[in-house]
């Protein structure tokens, strides 16, 4: 089984994808370069492990690392629309600045829940860096805190996509590249 054969197209390619978060990345070093305490960058496991991985190395300011498990696709490809947090962080998030570092914004109903759950914490600004935004697929306006920033990478035409982290039933996170799969093999 060629995995690459499952895929219908690459929308962006690791050269692209590489550029682009080194760009995040300078966005956000400068953005927290005056700050008095490092931010902490809370990666949305587990689809955004490879995008936090590659931006955490290329931001050029001490920061925290921590994760957060947030479920609501289980396998399927739709969001069940009631996003449950099944791991909580390690890291103490009060006083502080807070990045939620995920994969894909889409609905917003995670998103929402979980600048929420950082509220409730006591961060004093939480920030968003996603890897792709689907804006016209959003069903909840959310609000960030504080002096808090969103940050995207691409915005994504509304197709079911996988690779550089993002998965189907757990498959195809390891692909360099962001591809949209072929209805057959979800369907």
């Amino acid at each position: 089984m060629a995995v690459h054969s499952h895929i219908e197209r690459v929308l962006w390619n690791h050269d692209q994808i590489s550029a682009r978060v080194s760009d995040l990345a300078s966005q956000i070093s400068a953005a927290f370069a005056g700050t008095s305490s490092p931010p902490v960058l809370v990666g949305v496991a587990t689809g955004s492990f490879i995008f936090l991985a590659d931006l955490v190395r290329r931001i050029n300011l001490p920061v925290a690392v921590d994760f957060v498990r947030v479920e609501s696709y289980g396998f399927g490809t739709q969001s069940n629309g009631a996003p449950k947090i099944s791991s909580d962080l390690k890291v103490d998030v009060k006083n502080k600045h807070v990045i939620l570092v995920e994969d894909i914004v889409d609905t917003g109903n995670t998103l929402s829940c979980l600048i929420a759950h950082m509220e409730a914490k006591g961060a004093s600004s939480v920030s968003v860096c996603t890897f792709l935004d689907k804006p016209m697929r959003r069903k909840v306006n959310f609000q960030l805190v504080g002096e808090g920033k969103f940050y995207r990478g691409f915005e994504c035409p509304d197709y079911f996509v996988v690779g550089y982290g993002m998965d189907f039933a757990e498959l195809y996170r390891n692909l360099p590249y962001v591809g949209v799969l072929k209805p057959e093999c979800y369907q």
